[in-house]
């Protein structure tokens, strides 16, 4: 049956939102996926401070996959449930993923000093490593791994951040490798992590 000019006219919003979510998953793919030179376009370097006061490099963490989460130590919600997450992950990797670390990077350099990041996560597995620094450090960081922070005042004076909640896979190479899925089984997380050892 031939198309109808209205029919013809009906299909065009259909095939322009077609084409849009395929250039969507093309960008997608081509920020988080890794270009034909074999080096990833997820990361990078970076020197921050750890929770211990110590300075520390993207290369303290080369040699053994480990994973990257943004996010700060006022976060009411998100950060201790995907903190508690990621602790439930390191858990279930067992003897295998003793080296494994998890790092959380603050993006609220203005409140999290080494020390209120110590506190923080105390509560979580001792393999999640708290880092800060300054302002600039911390949003060269955030730029290398094409994550998104922003200060957002609140009503009384006081601010929250929002910010980007993917859990990254790092290879042993620093390279990006996925976006850890928490929304399953921690055994089941943990075997994502575990193909990369």
């Amino acid at each position: 049956m031939p198309l109808t000019p209205r029919m013809r006219s009906a299909a065009i919003p259909l095939l322009v939102f077609a084409l849009g979510l395929a250039v969507l998953g093309l960008a997608a793919s081509l920020m988080l996926g890794r270009p034909a030179t074999g080096t990833s376009a997820v990361g990078g370097p970076f020197t921050l401070v750890n929770q211990d006061g110590r300075t520390v490099t993207d290369r303290d963490f080369s040699g053994t996959p480990h994973l990257v989460f943004f996010g700060f130590t006022h976060c009411p919600d998100i950060c201790p449930t995907t903190l508690q997450q990621i602790s439930d992950v390191l858990v279930a990797l067992g003897p295998k993923g003793r080296d494994v670390k998890a790092l959380f990077v603050s993006v609220d350099p203005e409140r999290d000093t080494p020390a209120a990041l110590k506190e923080y996560l105390s509560s979580f597995d001792p393999r999640i490593v708290g880092l800060t620094g300054s302002p600039e450090a911390v949003a060269a960081t955030v730029k290398a791994y094409r994550a998104y922070s922003r200060k957002v005042p609140l009503k009384d004076g006081d601010y929250t951040m929002e910010h980007t909640a993917l859990v990254y896979i790092m290879d042993g190479r620093g390279h990006f490798a996925g976006s850890l899925n928490l929304m399953r089984p921690a055994a089941d997380a943990a075997a994502e992590v575990a193909r990369q050892l």
